[in-house]
């Protein structure tokens, strides 16, 4: 949403090379990566950043991505050279997203935090929201898979574009209920919702599976629904909306389930309910 807010704004145009940002003077190339490939998952990266398993490993149970900072982000994929060419495959990457975020920081020369703050949540209303603790001790306690075991509180290291968002309830409601009617809000604001839930990327047999530069977006008998999900170590968070029934879904969960999510599975199910 923040880089549809720019691109509406006429800051930026998304076809611009990310590394022409991230590295002063740095010639873009033939197929270079494009803050569109990295919004679409197209960009050839891979899910995580060469190194980082290694990197990560004495703190896999506790705090992997702390041990991966921004530079190591940034100078990794400056140094990335893609199996496939930006924007012929699919595959979902945070590492890809994290580096957008870096990228519009850089090219605005505001840093992320500040920007994802000016662009989306002052004009949304989000005052309980913030992308890192506020000390207050007022985070949710995560817990592992057995349910039990307290996790740390999630360091998002380099990657806070993909994961670093504390929300309350009612901010994540208030989120969601802006997506469900953009109408009563501001021109430009608007606009960048209703552009965050246009189709952009069709793939699978038959293009079954629709994407838009925020959202998953499946059929259902009255409309599309838009949802998206996200773990850490000890959470998870299901957000999702359906314009055609005015419903909309906000699901937490303090514990990371792992395979056959029963958590995942009834959220989608109760959004999805006709």
């Amino acid at each position: 949403m923040t880089l549809a807010r720019l691109i509406h704004g006429g800051l930026l145009t998304g076809g611009e090379p990310a590394a022409v940002f991230l590295d002063a003077g740095r010639p873009a190339g033939p197929d270079p990566v494009t803050l569109a490939h990295l919004v679409t998952h197209t960009s050839g990266l891979p899910a995580l950043p060469a190194g980082f398993y290694l990197r990560g490993l004495p703190a896999w149970h506790t705090n992997p991505y702390a041990r991966f900072p921004a530079e190591r982000v940034v100078d990794t994929f400056l140094r990335h050279r893609p199996r496939h060419r930006p924007g012929t495959r699919w595959r979902y990457s945070n590492y890809g997203v994290s580096v957008l975020g870096h990228a519009l920081a850089a090219a605005t020369g505001t840093p992320w935090q500040d920007l994802l703050t000016e662009q989306v949540l002052r004009p949304l209303g989000l005052h309980g929201t913030a992308l890192r603790a506020d000390g207050s001790g007022l985070d949710a306690t995560g817990h592992g898979k057995d349910g039990v075991s307290p996790v740390p509180a999630f360091d998002p290291g380099g990657f806070q574009a993909a994961g670093a968002v504390r929300a309350t309830p009612h901010d994540l409601l208030t989120f969601l209920e802006a997506q469900l009617d953009p109408a009563g809000l501001p021109p430009q604001l608007a606009a960048a919702l209703r552009a965050v839930r246009r189709p952009v990327l069709r793939r699978g047999i038959g293009h079954r599976h629709v994407h838009t530069i925020a959202w998953f977006r499946h059929p259902t008998g009255g409309g599309p629904m838009y949802f998206h999900s996200g773990a850490t170590l000890g959470q998870q968070a299901f957000l999702g909306f359906r314009p055609d029934t005015g419903t909309a879904v906000a699901a937490l969960c303090t514990r990371r389930f792992r395979a056959h999510d029963p958590f995942l599975a009834a959220a989608y199910a109760l959004l999805a309910k006709e």
